[in-house]
């Protein structure tokens, strides 16, 4: 990718401050990774509070598509307070294509967050990184990730069957895209 000036930090919407994660994060997102409704989909087991040190410590670095890290990793915060966090990274460097994560508190479920930030992080993704394509991918079983790929725009492309062997028992995964021209 070309180089581009960095995101500027955090990002706001009406709600919501998209944020650089900061080493004191690591308590507040094991609180969030830890539970097992959350980890039930992901391809971790619940954190502990050595996972999450570990995990906090890789996202410091991860400020933007144009760095060494060719990631993006962002804290959701409501009110002050964080509630989760997405995720950005490159897949093709040359053809500019990401894809996308994110996790949000379930506490903080159905009020919209998640859409407003994670439609915020693919508005950043199309607009300042001038990406081509953006995909998701996520365990079929999970509703709610489902629901918000499509709501934001993105297309179902694929329902791969038994593909990913995860915590003992095959599970299948959805992939949704959203293309540039899409928007």
């Amino acid at each position: 990718m070309s180089h581009r000036a960095p995101v500027l930090l955090p990002l706001t919407t009406d709600r919501l401050t998209l944020r650089a994660h900061e080493s004191d994060d690591a308590g507040r997102l094991h609180g969030i990774y830890s539970q097992p409704e959350v980890a039930r989909y992901l391809l971790d087991e619940p954190w502990t509070e050595a996972d999450a040190t570990r995990h906090v410590s890789e996202r410091l670095a991860k400020t933007g598509l144009d760095d060494e890290s060719h990631a993006l990793a962002l804290v959701i915060e409501h009110e002050g307070t964080p509630v989760g966090d997405v995720l950005l990274w490159l897949t093709d460097t040359e053809h500019r294509i990401a894809e996308i994560g994110w996790v949000l508190d379930p506490a903080h479920g159905g009020q919209g967050l998640a859409r407003e930030a994670v439609g915020e992080v693919l508005r950043i993704a199309f607009e300042h990184y001038r990406l081509h394509r953006v995909t998701a991918q996520m365990d079929a079983r999970n509703d709610a990730s489902a629901r918000l790929a499509a709501a934001l725009g993105m297309r179902q492309e694929a329902h791969f069957r038994q593909d990913w062997w995860n915590k003992g028992e095959w599970t299948d995964t959805l992939v949704f895209a959203l293309l540039f021209g899409d928007r």
